[in-house]
């Protein structure tokens, strides 16, 4: 009976480590053909390429330097952002209604726990805060 136990926990271990090595090695080599078949200048195009897909119009440039588009989109003004905030289309009229306070008093001192933080990472200043309440209205009349 020993020895059967024996038996099966040497097998157990040398099929862990088999498959182990098999699976690591594997990844290593597919790693080691992506780097090399791709050279340093079609690196540089591919990052070239993904800011293009990302450019806004100068006039909503503002939204993207302050990074309002890696989380919310203005689908009234065709730019695409994230989905992990609200889309800010009308933003400008609602926003009073949902937190009690207009929007340039919500972009000094957000009543939301996620905004509050993001802002405060990052405060706007007066000019910044002109210029997105001027985007978000021009949004909210489309």
């Amino acid at each position: 009976m020993k020895s059967n136990g024996l038996i099966f926990i040497l097998a157990f271990v040398l099929a862990f480590a088999g498959g182990y090595f098999f699976f690591t090695n594997d990844k290593t080599n597919d790693t080691q053909i992506k780097e090399s078949s791709e050279s340093p200048t079609e690196a540089g195009k591919e990052s070239k390429d993904e800011k293009e897909q990302t450019s806004v119009p100068a006039e909503y440039e503002i939204l993207n330097t302050k990074s309002c588009l890696s989380c919310h989109a203005v689908s009234s003004l065709g730019l695409e952002g994230g989905n992990t905030g609200p889309d800010l289309s009308n933003a400008y009229s609602d926003i009073e209604g949902k937190h009690g306070i207009d929007l340039n008093s919500f972009l000094q001192k957000p009543t939301s726990a996620v905004m509050s933080s993001v802002i405060e990472g990052s405060p706007l200043s007066a000019d910044e805060r002109e210029e997105i309440l001027e985007v978000l209205k021009k949004a909210s009349e489309k």
